[in-house]
């Protein structure tokens, strides 16, 4: 098991740094923003399964051949209360730091979950005082403010669009309907639920590059996400004019806000310029055989720390 240990804590660290480096620099995830990412949900949580496992399996090695065996073995010892002769110092000290990455985990995604929910109803309750219904768009409210504003508030059957009057002044009205159905994109996609995991990795490890990364890789990969929907029914120029026109207005802060406020983050901007150049000159998709290989890779460095924590020890 000791090498089982070794392999997982190289694969930790792998997908702490070099992996998520190169995927933030890669280009192609314009292209399939959809493959992009899944790839970044498997790093990350492949990731973390890495690093937990490592430790886990290191302060459990003298108990068994392999972590299944270790387990039932732990168990004994402890319900039995006896004490361990194999297991020493640096094997408690990974044992216990396995356990208490895996709670902070754990802890961190439900709080930044309660953060969320806290935040949302705090923005609803000042949306019913401040804002009115539109009358032409179903499940939109109409917010009194000049700069051109819009975004979503999830909610489950209460999600709304929140649009000011002053983006309704400025836009024409195919530029508006492309905004509305950008930010409902997000809305039916459950983009707010990719947020708060990322978010959530990121105030859990806020020294680890992943978790940087991947929180602003995300954000973005969503906007191209929710884009692409508008763009099914909206030329791109259209497109392209809304996006402009709303981020000059609302000055350059990157609308449509896409769910940022109604998710975790308010003061993190995502790039318009890289979406904007992605509707500017619009590159063709991956081809279905590279998309396949990308989800493939995706899949496998999920099962590679599964299988080496599920099978036989190595070592």
């Amino acid at each position: 098991m000791l090498l089982t240990a070794y392999l997982l804590a190289l694969l930790a660290v792998a997908l702490a740094w070099p992996v998520p480096l190169a995927l933030s620099r890669a280009r192609w995830t314009s292209r399939s923003p959809f493959a992009a990412m899944v790839l970044w949900q498997s790093i990350a949580l492949a990731g973390g399964l890495s690093m937990i496992g490592a430790m886990a399996v290191y302060g459990l090695e003298p108990l068994g051949e392999n972590l299944v065996a270790a387990l039932r073995r732990a168990v004994q010892i402890v319900l039995s209360n006896q004490t361990s002769d194999e297991l020493h110092f640096w094997h408690l000290f990974a044992l216990c730091a396995a356990a208490l990455l895996g709670v902070h985990l754990v802890f961190t995604l439900l709080l930044t979950y309660a953060r969320i929910v806290t935040q949302r109803r705090r923005h609803r309750e000042l949306l019913a005082l401040l804002s009115s219904p539109s009358g032409a768009l179903e499940r939109t409210v109409v917010i009194n403010h000049p700069a051109p504003v819009a975004y979503c508030l999830p909610g489950g059957s209460r999600s709304v669009t929140v649009l000011s009057d002053g983006l309704m002044e400025t836009l024409a009205p195919e530029e508006l309907d492309a905004v509305v159905r950008h930010e409902r994109a997000h809305l039916t996609q459950r983009h707010h639920l990719l947020l708060w995991a990322f978010e959530a990795w990121r105030a859990a490890l806020p020294w680890l590059p992943t978790s940087r990364l991947a929180r602003g890789a995300v954000s973005s990969l969503i906007e191209m996400l929710a884009d692409d929907v508008a763009r099914r029914s909206t030329p791109d120029p259209v497109l392209v004019r809304a996006i402009a026109l709303v981020a000059v207005g609302g000055g350059g802060d990157g609308v449509p806000a896409s769910a940022v406020p109604a998710a975790v983050d308010e003061g993190e901007d995502v790039d318009v310029a890289a979406r904007l150049s992605r509707l500017l000159t619009p590159r063709p998709p991956l081809p279905a055989a590279a998309t396949g290989l990308i989800l493939a890779a995706s899949a496998l460095l999920l099962a590679v720390p599964t299988a080496l924590l599920l099978l036989p020890g190595l070592g």
